[in-house]
């Protein structure tokens, strides 16, 4: 984890208080801490700093980030081929990433891509502001980021059929800038970031798999500027009881307070200058994009996912 990004961080258990962090260090190359841990002297916690990666995330056990299937090398490899599938002239890529992108305008300032997985997004945005964040709560996907970050190409075993697999070779862009990047295991429900720090906020496929939608959508606004702001969300809203319960839900029924479709309801959250989102956002483009998720090579499934970007 990159030195300059303390001043940014809070320890995400004492949220609403922001409490700074106080970093110990034991092992640093270059202005990147590899190993050592970030302390909060108000609460006591202890978040370690592994293989450069900073584990910030309050509301997952070590047992329990191992059971997660997001783990997995094989779920790993999907997730890069859905991200990165365009840049190697796949057949079945998606060009869902390079238009969320597009509708990002340059701006100086922080970006923070929520629920980022592998990187691609975060990489996108470096190319659109000063720097660029990426959080998850998947560990093996932020060290395939970081790897992405340092090497700037990464071979893949893509899973063919049964036991035989292929390689690919992604290459990142020129464009795309290692040096302002950076990518830590976080939680989109307590974000370990000072308020009003964030110019742009992206959460692409994540609202409807998180427990409590609205409060990450708090947590949004509770980071994000309140002028010169952009954030873009994208979503296939495939509410389940699994991900939340249906109480929580920002769309999807036919009653309460979020009847309705989700895309509309969240822009109805945004752009209502007295409720948990104030001060108002201006909802702008919105729009649905086809996005693709890859198993093998006979199969893959097809997601609409309705997305709007909002300024403010």
């Amino acid at each position: 984890m990159q030195t300059h990004l303390l001043e940014l961080l809070i320890c995400p258990r004492c949220l609403p208080a922001e409490v700074s962090l106080n970093a110990d260090i034991l092992a640093e190359r270059n202005g990147d801490i590899v190993t050592g841990s970030l302390c909060c002297p108000q609460c006591g916690s202890r978040y370690p700093i592994v293989e450069g990666i900073a584990l910030l995330d309050p509301q997952t056990t070590e047992g329990e980030r191992a059971a997660n299937k997001y783990e997995t090398e094989e779920v790993v490899s999907s997730y890069l081929w859905s991200h990165f599938s365009d840049l190697l002239g796949e057949e079945q890529a998606s060009q869902a990433y390079a238009t969320w992108a597009g509708m990002m305008a340059p701006q100086p300032g922080v970006a923070l891509d929520a629920g980022g997985a592998v990187g691609r997004f975060t990489f996108e945005m470096s190319a659109r502001c000063d720097f660029a964040i990426g959080i998850d709560t998947s560990q093996a996907f932020i060290r395939a980021a970081r790897r992405l970050m340092r090497e700037r190409s990464l071979t893949v075993a893509l899973k063919d059929e049964g036991l035989l697999r292929r390689e690919v070779t992604i290459r990142l862009p020129d464009t795309w800038q290692s040096d302002r990047v950076e990518f830590m295991v976080a939680n989109a429900l307590a974000l370990p970031f000072r308020q009003k720090s964030i110019a742009l906020f992206s959460s692409l496929n994540l609202v409807d798999k998180v427990p409590a939608p609205l409060s990450h959508l708090c947590e949004m606004n509770r980071v994000t500027r309140n002028e010169g702001a952009q954030f873009l969300l994208s979503d296939p809203f495939s509410w389940s009881i699994e991900a939340a319960p249906m109480a929580a839900w920002l769309g999807g029924t036919a009653e309460g307070r979020f009847a309705g479709k989700g895309l509309a309801n969240v822009a109805a959250l945004l752009a209502d200058g007295g409720g948990e989102l104030a001060p108002a956002w201006q909802v702008g483009t919105t729009g649905k994009v086809w996005w693709t998720i890859r198993t093998h090579s006979n199969h893959y499934e097809l997601i609409r996912s309705c997305y709007l970007h909002a300024t403010r």
